[in-house]
């Protein structure tokens, strides 16, 4: 009988690797049904279909949501310090012109009140920092669109005048300007300041445009470290639950199947839809519009026109960029872009499909008939998710739920960098970051050279 109880190496071997197989199995099987689990969420968020039954929160999570789904991180955690006028000698001149006399609140207004706003709402960030050496960014306040027009400085004083702060900026010298940022608000965009190549090249750029390529050699706007930001709408009309200049007419009430309020300039694909609103009046609205003198068209009667069609049409002007566009939202009319090479703001959250029609400046001639062919049922799909996005245009305070800082605070968390460095750049063994002369960073003197 001891045959009977004698151990079997062997069959007991087996059995063991038997269970640590099946637990293998087990553990095996577990992870890959998660995995699975998760490749097919993801799938399903990456790729649905752009069927118009597709609810319009999915599309853009407006606000804080929407970043944070593209790899941006959970929340925004940034250190902004804001330079102050009176810190950097010339800096004043840049904000206020060579007298003094332009005030902020004089540059507010318009479409390039964006340099005035964008400076306000950061000077009450809560992610302004007094430290310097905690800083992720320094952001350099300038109203230079605004003081050339009212003549406070000419384009030799500004070019002057931006080299002249430039060189007194310590952490611009460390960095190449990498973690510096400056606004451009207008069509000229980093042109204003005419050396801008040669040293802002690696700055940070915010600005509406994104194609100079018609007036120069080479575009300011880089792709991968600029941002394009929205133009200034009239707070008059970006106002909700309170007085605005004019409220959206039902689809139904509307004049006119597509309309365009601007300046001809000169330009071609202005002039043919000047010259297609006189072939079909009752289809396109494009009167002569008087910008000047006592025949002046009100902020209130443009608005009132601007809402009376199903299109608001946003050709080139003298840049690709046109506040136009930002405005069509506000009155609740479809923009069509007629821009091939403009940039818009946010692209990483935001599929302009589902709100804008960008049609070939070549084909204007063709353009009513196309949109004679859309049906009000999407029209009005595209005014609704249209309401979800714009408050992305809106410059409100970052405590709101959504707004264009918000935006530009996410997108410059992406643009972070944890160590600063320039070719006039250098570290020690023991952490020190010193200059070509090996004089430790603290000890720098003004004016730094630059490049």
């Amino acid at each position: 009988m001891r045959s009977h109880h004698h151990h079997h190496p062997s069959l007991s071997l087996c059995s063991r690797a038997h269970q640590i197989g099946a637990l293998a199995l087990v553990v095996v099987t577990f992870l890959l049904t998660r995995s699975l689990d998760r490749f097919s969420a993801f799938s399903h968020s990456d790729s649905t279909p752009r069927a118009s039954s597709r609810s319009s929160s999915d599309l853009f999570h407006a606000g804080a949501l929407c970043w944070p789904q593209r790899g941006y991180g959970d929340t925004i955690a940034l250190r902004i310090y804001v330079y102050d006028e009176s810190e950097i000698d010339g800096l004043r001149e840049l904000m206020r012109g060579r007298d003094a006399h332009i005030t902020p609140q004089a540059c507010l207004k318009g479409q390039w009140g964006t340099q005035v706003k964008i400076h306000r709402l950061l000077l009450k960030s809560k992610y302004r920092t007094m430290d310097k050496d905690e800083a992720d960014f320094f952001f350099v306040p300038a109203y230079v669109k605004c003081v050339r027009m009212m003549g406070g400085l000419n384009d030799k004083e500004i070019n002057q005048t931006y080299v002249k702060v430039l060189s007194q900026m310590p952490y611009f010298r460390r960095s190449g300007g990498r973690d510096h940022i400056f606004i451009f608000p207008s069509g000229a965009g980093a042109h204003l300041f005419r050396s801008w190549a040669t040293y802002l090249n690696r700055s940070i750029i915010l600005t509406p445009e994104g194609d100079r390529t018609d007036k120069r050699d080479t575009s300011a706007f880089n792709t991968w470290k600029d941002i394009i930001i929205p133009g200034n709408v009239e707070d008059g009309m970006t106002k909700f639950g309170g007085s605005r200049i004019v409220n959206p007419l039902p689809l139904n009430k509307r004049k006119y199947l597509a309309n365009f309020f601007g300046r001809v300039q000169g330009k071609t694909g202005r002039l043919q839809l000047i010259e297609l609103a006189k072939q079909y009046p009752d289809k396109l609205e494009s009167p002569e519009l008087k910008f000047s003198g006592p025949n002046k068209l009100g902020r209130a009667d443009y608005f009132d026109h601007l809402r009376n069609a199903k299109f608001c049409l946003a050709p080139r002007g003298e840049s690709s960029w046109t506040l136009r566009f930002y405005e069509s939202f506000f009155v609740e009319c479809v923009p069509v872009v007629l821009s091939d090479q403009v940039e818009l703001p946010f692209q990483n959250v935001i599929d302009y499909t589902e709100i804008s029609i960008k049609w070939p400046s070549t084909r204007i001639t063709e353009l009513l008939d196309y949109l004679q062919s859309i049906p009000d049922e999407r029209i009005e799909e595209m005014i609704a998710r249209g309401r979800e996005v714009r408050c992305l245009w809106v410059y409100a305070p970052e405590t709101a739920p959504c707004s264009a800082i918000l935006g530009i605070l996410w997108e410059l968390q992406r643009k972070v960098r944890r160590f600063h460095q320039s070719a006039e750049t250098f570290w020690l063994h023991n952490r020190s970051i010193v200059n070509r002369d090996l004089m430790e960073f603290h000890s720098w003197r003004t004016p730094v050279p630059l490049p």
